[in-house]
């Protein structure tokens, strides 16, 4: 049977922790007198060790790397994190069918009366298990976006036990990041490093909480850099990837967890595996420092991230690329399709069929690498960008500007009865999803919205059938709904979300107030 390999976010599923031991799974297969045992999984040498019930160790070199040190002083400063919510859609009891439908109901009625209401409320569940890294002493926590998303309650365990609430300071779905804060001091933290300087062979420790085995270290190397599992396995690209790859153990529960170096510091955050069973196959990938470090410092400073783009259709120099074009300069680099009006790269001059070689003296060797370059830096800033035309290099001072063409600060609106606030999507975001416009759903807590089943990072196109491109235009919409005549006040929300699932809800604004 062939198995479809799939990417898997680790926070998946989490909670429940029932597999078969190992030592009585090798009894079973060992002295079960099967002779069916596939010996092609043994060295050759082991075969016959095999075959009388016991099989040898390989006989490679020990490593002589020393782990005890990393792993000693980082385990502390990683976090199991609880997120809890009450089940949506439905009770457990009172006919089922349509009546069962929320949007049935909220039309139609309930048949049943308020009676279905009064049997079962839904309670507040545990959705989901991950990991944190404390970066500062007063209690400041990075973890995954999808480690908290959609959480109503978050339950924080530091290694020593003591549990705590945490509050969600800001979120960004394009880079699967999040930052929570508990109310404590003196905290362990684990320093950040420079993933920029970390090589490809290079030892690291994974350190997080898979299947709820808290406080768990497993070790590897650095198995590529740079990496776009997107591109690699021809998938839907998952926000801006530029992924170390590492072939540390990693399993549902280490989301958000520590990638550290062997002395100790941070320099990823662990965030999904490669895989065709859910589990752990081989190969896992962790968001680089160099971008942890941005969003948190923006996410503090302005509560959402301040995100410079170049403008431009990319991607990576091919061979076919480089001898329909004529390239012979060089063999790697990014090649530019399209260079949009009023953006970044028009105003330095780059144009259509530029190949970006490097970024502040950085290779750009493809998409990933330059996407991480670029996504270090806010409007404003002034980046070095070297690049090939017509065989030659040339080498310009780039000023970035954000989606709308300034370098204005990016603030997320925030309406209080809805219970979140939006942002605009970057036109790449659009381009990807299909979407000539919309505003991404940031900073979810209670509220409207929630009630109604929206998630964090959902992008609206529309509501009540207008257009949706920006947060001034969700507020119009909304006060055009209040403003209405009659009773019932209602928006029907449509979207997508990051990964391309389609989301029609209705937002009851009954009770409202303007």
């Amino acid at each position: 049977m062939k198995l479809s390999s799939k990417i898997i976010m680790l926070a998946a599923g989490s909670a429940v922790l029932g597999s078969t031991v190992t030592a009585v799974a090798m009894k079973e297969i060992l002295f079960s007198g099967d002779d069916s045992l596939d010996m092609s999984l043994y060295r050759e040498s082991d075969v016959s060790s095999v075959r009388s019930g016991y099989y040898t160790v390989s006989q490679a070199p020990v490593n002589s790397a020393d782990f005890t040190t990393a792993a000693e002083s980082t385990i502390n400063g990683v976090v199991s994190i609880k997120s809890y919510a009450t089940p949506r859609g439905g009770y457990s009891q009172g006919g089922g069918g349509f009546f069962n439908d929320p949007f049935f109901e909220y039309f139609f009625g309930n048949p049943g009366g308020s009676q279905r209401r009064q049997q079962q409320e839904p309670k507040q569940q545990q959705m989901g298990l991950g990991s944190g890294v404390i970066i500062s002493s007063d209690g400041y926590i990075v973890t995954n976006n999808h480690v908290i998303d959609d959480a109503e309650r978050l339950e924080i365990t530091l290694n020593d036990n003591r549990t705590f609430d945490a509050t969600v300071i800001g979120a960004d779905a394009m880079t699967d990041l999040a930052l929570i804060k508990i109310d404590a001091k003196d905290l362990p933290v684990i320093p950040m490093g420079d993933s920029e300087s970390l090589k490809v062979g290079e030892w690291v420790l994974a350190v997080g909480n898979p299947f709820g085995f808290t406080s768990t270290v497993t070790t590897g190397i650095v198995s590529a850099k740079a990496r776009s599992i997107g591109s690699a396995t021809h998938s839907r690209p998952m926000g801006i990837e530029s992924y170390i790859q590492t072939d540390a153990a990693v399993n549902p529960g280490n989301s958000g967890g520590a990638l550290v170096t062997l002395n100790g510091e941070l320099i990823g955050i662990n965030t999904a595996i490669y895989s065709q069973t859910g589990n752990y196959a081989g190969y896992s990938f962790a968001i680089p420092t160099s971008i942890v470090k941005k969003v948190v410092s923006d996410i503090r400073q302005f509560g959402t991230v301040q995100r410079a783009v170049l403008g431009v259709s990319i991607s990576d120099l091919t061979n076919e690329i480089a001898k329909e074009k004529g390239i012979t300069a060089v063999t790697k680099g990014v090649y530019v399709g399209e260079v949009s009006d009023r953006s970044s790269a028009r105003e330095a001059g780059i144009q259509s069929g530029d190949v970006i070689i490097n970024v502040n003296g950085v290779p750009t060797d493809n998409v990933a690498q330059l996407q991480e370059q670029v996504a270090k830096y806010r409007p404003g800033d002034t980046i070095k960008v070297t690049y090939i035309r017509d065989n030659k290099s040339n080498t310009v001072n780039v000023k970035l500007l954000n989606n709308q063409g300034t370098t204005n600060v990016t603030k997320a609106s925030d309406f209080t009865d809805l219970g979140c606030a939006f942002k605009k999507v970057d036109e790449s975001t659009l381009k990807q999803l299909g979407i000539s416009n919309g505003v991404q759903v940031v900073d979810l807590k209670d509220g409207r919205f929630r009630d109604a089943g929206i998630r964090q990072g959902f992008i609206i196109y529309s509501i009540n059938d207008s257009r949706v491109g920006s947060a001034d235009d969700v507020e119009k919409i909304y006060k055009a709904i209040m403003k209405g005549n009659g009773d019932e006040k209602l928006m029907i929300v449509r979207g997508l979300y990051p990964t391309g699932k389609k989301g029609v809800y209705a937002v009851d604004l009954t009770g409202s107030e303007e």
